[in-house]
């Protein structure tokens, strides 16, 4: 209606506007005594009634053509945007991965404003199907995370109370293999914690020292990368940038272990950061198993790990290292790029956004 009324309202005020023109310079060029009429003068001739019903008429037809052209060209112009909201609705209440497709002028070569939209909502709908499918892969992939060690815990308690011949030492043991257990599940459970973290953004921007950070984090795993015979290089730069330390902390400790933990004996690791262009970076290096190119996006991934594998009982770490540092990077804006080393291992860089 409101485009109707768009298209009809300004033809109206044309015609009205032409009729008066042309009533105006009809009178205009007139002689004077038909224009001016003493009191005398005779009352209008039916001539003149004759035109004035014709200036009636001509306005009310071109008033009913100029709202029936109006409402027919405003349905045209609305018949592809009504398809899309239909094609919309039913893609968002049934299945995501139908598609819109082109629509608006087909038969043209160049894309109008409907095909634009189309395509954009096509581009939503792609993300949400794939953001949707992710979140079925992480909700099955922690549930079986979780269900693992619970059976393995059941088991265990079953079978040390079902023996009769059970000792203080056969229980002892159950018992501290159930306690490694639930360390295991409150690790995961810590991990899945800093992830969803990580994925809600930062709410206030503080001062992230990361050379600082780095520092405790390679203190912390001292010992264990002495136990591993892995040395570690550092070069830590001053490196102050924005954003939530807490979650920089998880992010630097998780680069870290990875580099550590999936290092190769006599191989090494390289922790530096700096200031580049006056934005913070931090680089982490380190020697391991090759890498493929095609891997590495998996990687970033929940609960991947190199060439597919699941994380088993007694397999270290849960897989959720990587996609912790993926979400808080992207939580804090920052560029995050992962390269395999030819020669096994990984080089990431991480680029924090400047402290303002």
């Amino acid at each position: 209606m409101r485009l109707t009324l768009l298209y009809a309202v300004p033809f109206v005020l044309a015609v009205v506007s032409g009729i008066g023109l042309f009533t105006y310079g009809s009178a205009a060029t007139a002689p004077a005594d038909d224009i001016y009429h003493s009191p005398a003068t005779p009352p209008p001739s039916p001539g003149d009634d004759r035109m004035l019903r014709i200036i009636v008429a001509t306005v009310l037809l071109s008033s009913c053509i100029a709202v029936v052209g109006g409402w027919i060209t405003a349905g045209r112009v609305l018949r592809p945007l009504r398809a899309i909201i239909a094609t919309a609705q039913d893609i968002s209440a049934n299945s995501l991965n139908r598609r819109l497709g082109r629509l608006g002028r087909k038969d043209k070569d160049e894309d109008d404003e409907f095909t634009d939209l189309a395509e954009t909502l096509d581009s939503v709908f792609e993300r949400l199907e794939a953001a949707f499918a992710s979140q079925r892969r992480f909700v099955a992939n922690a549930s079986h995370e979780l269900r693992t060690p619970l059976a393995a815990e059941r088991a265990l308690l079953q079978v040390a109370l079902a023996d009769p011949d059970a000792t203080v030492d056969t229980l002892r043991e159950a018992c501290q293999e159930v306690l490694a257990l639930g360390a295991a599940q409150e690790r995961l459970v810590d991990a899945l914690l800093t992830l969803a973290s990580g994925e809600q953004g930062v709410e206030r921007d503080e001062p992230v020292d990361l050379a600082e950070i780095a520092a405790a984090a390679l203190r912390r795993r001292a010992d264990e990368a002495k136990v591993r015979g892995v040395r570690v290089d550092t070069g830590l730069g001053p490196a102050v940038g924005a954003g939530d330390p807490r979650l920089a902390e998880s992010l630097v400790a998780n680069l870290v272990d990875n580099a550590v933990r999936h290092n190769v004996d006599g191989g090494w690791v390289e922790v530096s950061t700096a200031t580049v262009g006056g934005a913070p970076r931090l680089t982490v290096r380190n020697t391991g198993a090759v890498v493929p190119a095609d891997e590495v996006e998996r990687l970033l991934q929940p609960f991947q790990r190199l060439e597919g594998q699941r994380i088993g009982r007694r397999t270290e770490g849960h897989g959720l290292g990587l996609a912790i540092v993926q979400a808080i990077a992207t939580a804090h804006g920052a560029a995050l790029r992962v390269l395999p080393r030819p020669e096994g291992g990984l080089d990431v860089t991480v680029d924090f956004r400047r402290l303002e």
